[in-house]
């Protein structure tokens, strides 16, 4: 069972979060601060962590930075309801691997708690499959029964993180904070022109389709099992 670190000062938000994950099995371990979550880590192991920012004393920023130093590859998750560009820069740069804001769509907060999950595993073992297509972070390629198909960086990062939430809709935004950096000044217009290039260099795949969500963003739609 996989055990979360739930780092939520306000005690109805904390239940709320704590019964919407122990729906999906999981063991929620609640702090109600920053210093209490660094109490808990002392004692007990945990495979994820998701924090206020507005918290008495440490605040979520500080906390992430502080976890972020200790455990290199721990999935950690900022939520809260500061939601201008320049906090998520902050929530970024301190270490975080998503950022919600509330009010929370719990099912949305499901969905990507268990993507969140998925995602660390992809990282561990480098290597990502959708039906019958492996990507292969090693080398930057796409192996397709006997195709190999080898693919620039950024290319290769876009696919990667498309196919590591098949069946998501990925922002444009999101897209380009994880690839290309939250201070990057290239235009979203960027990951139109590598999506184009993906398409035309995996024309052959069946397994999956990059589709465009108008005026959002993109997605791997799986078309084969």
């Amino acid at each position: 069972m996989f055990r979360i670190l739930l780092v939520e000062d306000d005690e109805s938000q904390r239940t709320i979060m704590t019964a919407a994950l122990r729906a999906d099995g999981y063991e929620v371990l609640g702090a109600e601060s920053a210093e209490r979550a660094l109490e808990i880590l002392d004692g007990a192991k945990v495979d994820m962590a998701i924090c206020d920012v507005m918290m008495p004393g440490m605040d979520g920023f500080e906390l992430t930075h502080e976890l972020r130093g200790a455990y290199r590859d721990l999935p950690i998750m900022i939520v809260t309801a500061k939601s201008e560009i320049a906090d998520k820069e902050v929530g970024f740069h301190a270490g975080t691997d998503d950022y919600m804001v509330k009010p929370l769509d719990l099912s949305e907060f499901r969905l990507r708690v268990r993507a969140l999950f998925r995602r660390a595993k992809i990282q561990a073992e480098k290597q990502v499959a959708v039906g019958g297509v492996i990507a292969n972070a090693a080398d930057h390629t796409v192996r397709y029964g006997a195709e190999r198909i080898s693919l620039p960086r950024k290319e290769f990062e876009l696919l990667f993180m498309l196919m590591s939430y098949p069946d998501m809709i990925l922002t444009r935004r999101q897209l380009m904070d994880e690839i290309w950096g939250v201070d990057c000044d290239t235009g979203e217009r960027t990951v139109d022109v590598h999506i184009k290039r993906l398409r035309e260099k995996l024309s052959m795949i069946e397994d999956f389709r990059i589709v465009t969500v108008c005026g959002v963003g993109y997605s791997v739609e799986v078309t084969h099992a």
